[in-house]
């Protein structure tokens, strides 16, 4: 199909061909979907106090360069909401054309909408919400559709059963979980294959620094089937360069502290981040690049999931494929310096 790629003319545009020759694509689990190694989150920087240009051109940027995947959820923003509302217009102006060339996602999970029907992991809550996303977004269908947490108080049937209704509906193509054990997933996956909606893929906070995924569920993923999507790769900006000489004022610790705070970033761990940043450059890569070539080092992982507040810094993040080759003397290098 041919497309007229004036539409998205701007200074990192990249013919087609080049585009889908230049970024490496996974299977997802033992499903029939590729995924980007790169995806990219909607997570920050696309409420609606952000630059609307600058989120514009990140997208832009993104699938110019073979990122096919664009991540959101319910409530990102700010205000909730706001990041879909974004996209929705960006998509409209810019990328309606290629809808059957892009992977949209969203997900409820968390708190949207006050009440007692906007928050975890209820029938109600999850059809209302992917309903109010896709207003939202424009959209009549999107690509995955996740839970976003696992919720102990409802039973995961009927959590189970709502994402199967989801895509016998026709709003979302496949499905998927997030943060789920692994004793959460394999009961999980097991409901969907007897209701005839396979569970496609698992997206889980995973860094070389959060490594809680290697504790079993990683194994669950690939003994199931389900493909894995990592979050959070770069521990919200600590496996940077950026916290090295001290606290930039546009920096998440600074302007956002509800996930990254200014007191846990101390001397312990500033000296491992600067230990780690020397391993980087020993092998040609910032240190952010090597947290994300880390990742995808295993092919367990289907892509990862990388948050960009400029295009500069997502063609940064896209240079990490030039380089996923890990030496023994390398994993032993990093794991010394997470142990000290």
């Amino acid at each position: 199909m041919n497309h007229d790629f004036n539409v998205l003319n701007q200074k990192n545009y990249i013919p087609n061909e080049a585009r889908y020759t230049n970024m490496k694509y996974r299977r997802t689990g033992k499903s029939g979907l590729l995924l980007p190694e790169i995806s990219i989150g909607l997570w920050h920087n696309f409420g609606f106090n952000d630059n609307f240009e600058n989120s514009t051109n990140i997208l832009k940027c993104a699938f110019n360069h073979g990122i096919t995947h664009f991540d959101l959820a319910n409530n990102y923003g700010p205000p909730y909401g706001a990041a879909e509302i974004t996209f929705g217009k960006i998509f409209k102006r810019y990328f309606k054309p290629f809808r059957d060339e892009l992977i949209i996602s969203t997900k409820a999970g968390w708190d949207m909408w006050a009440g007692p029907y906007g928050n975890f992991g209820s029938r109600k809550y999850l059809i209302s919400s992917l309903d109010q996303s896709l207003q939202r977004m424009g959209l009549d269908y999107v690509d995955i559709f996740y839970h976003h947490r696992p919720d102990n108080d409802t039973p995961l049937e009927e959590t189970m059963g709502a994402l199967d209704h989801i895509v016998r509906q026709g709003k979302a193509l496949y499905v998927g979980i997030s943060q789920y054990s692994a004793k959460e997933t394999k009961k999980a996956a097991k409901i969907l294959k007897q209701l005839g909606t396979p569970c496609l893929i698992h997206q889980p906070r995973y860094n070389l620094m959060d490594r809680w995924v290697e504790n079993g569920l990683l194994d669950t993923l690939d003994n199931v089937g389900i493909g894995a999507i990592a979050f959070s790769p770069l521990n919200q900006g600590v496996l940077t360069n950026k916290y090295l000489n001290g606290f930039p004022k546009d920096s998440r610790a600074v302007k956002d502290g509800r996930y990254l705070k200014v007191d846990q970033i101390n001397d312990e761990l500033l000296l491992k981040v600067k230990k780690l940043n020397d391993i980087a450059n020993s092998r040609d890569q910032s240190l952010a690049q090597m947290a994300i070539a880390w990742l995808l080092k295993d092919e367990r992982i289907t892509s990862v999931l990388v948050g960009a507040s400029s295009s500069n810094q997502l063609l940064d993040s896209i240079k990490a494929l030039d380089n996923k080759e890990f030496s023994k003397e390398d994993l032993s290098e990093i794991e010394q310096v997470l142990k000290d």
